[in-house]
């Protein structure tokens, strides 16, 4: 059954006292008028007692307990729209490379070689401060599954290849291709750029 508006109850209820005034006039004139508050009151609670003869609450209905409740918060539907795709086979593949030579010092100081070999290409670029100069840089720390990470270490940069859960790939750790937890492990970093075979 549909709940009775506002303005239902406020009809009703002065129906009601109209029809209770009327009644009153009738069987009881002159003697049901009166004045001031106590007038209010009375009428007030004839009204009451009027309405709920009638069957009608002069209570607001209360809607906020049947308000459907959102399925996704803001939050969690932002959090979706940042979350990062799925990884390419070709990044699968870099981050594969990079675990099986990890202890090979094969790479030390040529850290754009060894990403590039990874990605299955090599001389694309001198050095990895050429590589991110050529590339978009994203400055967060949220780099994705086998994208490059970049930092300024030396004349020549450095860089290695993301794991995708805040830590990387790279040579220079302890002298050769290793993996950290933490894309602080080297200081002065850059960015990150998407993981992809690289070209000019």
């Amino acid at each position: 059954m549909k709940r009775p508006t506002r303005l239902t109850l406020h009809t009703s209820k002065w129906l009601a006292v109209t029809m209770l005034a009327g009644a009153c006039a009738l069987a009881f004139a002159p003697g049901c008028a009166a004045t001031g508050d106590e007038d209010a009151e009375s009428t007030d609670l004839a009204a009451e007692q009027a309405l709920a003869e009638l069957g009608i609450s002069s209570q607001e209905p209360n809607t906020s307990e049947n308000d459907p409740e959102p399925l996704v918060s803001e939050d969690a539907m932002e959090a979706d729209s940042e979350a990062a795709p799925a990884a390419t086979d070709a990044q699968k593949k870099a981050v594969k490379w990079m675990k099986n030579h990890v202890g090979s010092t094969e790479y030390e100081h040529y850290c754009e070689t060894a990403v590039e070999h990874a990605y299955g290409t090599r001389y694309v670029y001198d050095d990895a401060k050429e590589h991110w100069q050529s590339v978009t840089i994203h400055k967060n720390k949220n780099a994705p599954y086998g994208a490059f990470v970049f930092w300024n270490i030396s004349q020549w940069g450095h860089v290695g290849i993301s794991d995708g859960d805040g830590g990387f790939y790279s040579s220079g750790i302890n002298g050769k291709i290793g993996h950290k937890k933490s894309l602080d492990y080297f200081n002065k970093y850059v960015g990150w750029a998407k993981g992809q075979k690289p070209k000019k």
